[in-house]
């Protein structure tokens, strides 16, 4: 298969995501399978969520190159799991990076299958928000999009972002580059920063004083 830039994009994205479940996975004493798994659903869930509902074939099963890409960051995380294990904003990074590589993946496929550019948006953060929705299932801790972060806010702002470039006539290369980038940054600096949305919080009436 001849790779192009997108490809690219979307191989960084596997390993990066894949890495960041292998972690996690670690962290919670998985073994060497488990960890896989583990690394492999946080990797592709996104995606094959996001290829089911465009109606296509899910990517993985037309190309095994991104099972032996998440194999590769397995060995990535037991060669240096010392380094990688320990630091928790390792974590983090790859992650943020990951979110960012398959907002721009998502957009550009459903594009690419001549939808809308809303659901183009919704593909992008269903492509970087679900699989690690299913690693943090899997590992038993509430899901991170569910809690006080900016996550699925970042992947809409960055698609959003993506098709405020192409109406500045931008090319397709600065377009997913300045996405990919605004969709790290902001999930970066929220973190950073400890910004996120409010709460949506119930408060009973109060009850009269007898």
């Amino acid at each position: 298969m001849e790779l192009n830039y997108i490809n690219i994009i979307d191989y960084l994205g596997t390993f990066a995501f894949a890495i960041s479940g292998i972690r996690m996975a670690a962290s919670k004493r998985f073994d060497w399978f488990g960890a896989y798994v583990v690394g492999l659903v946080t990797a592709i869930g996104g995606g094959t969520t996001r290829d089911l509902l465009l109606g296509i074939t899910p990517f993985w099963m037309i190309q095994p190159s991104y099972l032996i890409v998440t194999g590769i960051a397995l060995l990535f995380v037991i060669v240096f799991g010392k380094w990688v294990v320990r630091l928790n904003y390792t974590i983090f990074m790859f992650d943020a990076i990951g979110l960012g590589l398959f907002v721009v993946v998502g957009i550009d496929k459903t594009i690419e299958h001549g939808f809308p550019a809303w659901v183009a948006v919704a593909m992008g953060m269903i492509t970087g928000s679900v699989g690690g929705i299913i690693r943090d299932v899997l590992i038993n801790q509430v899901p991170l999009i569910l809690r006080k972060d900016i996550y699925a806010m970042a992947c809409i702002i960055g698609g959003l972002i993506y098709f405020a470039c192409i109406r500045m006539n931008f090319s397709p290369f600065a377009t997913q580059s300045v996405s990919l980038v605004s969709v790290i940054l902001i999930r970066v600096l929220s973190a950073r920063y400890h910004i996120g949305l409010p709460l949506l919080k119930y408060q009973e009436e109060d009850k009269p004083e007898n």
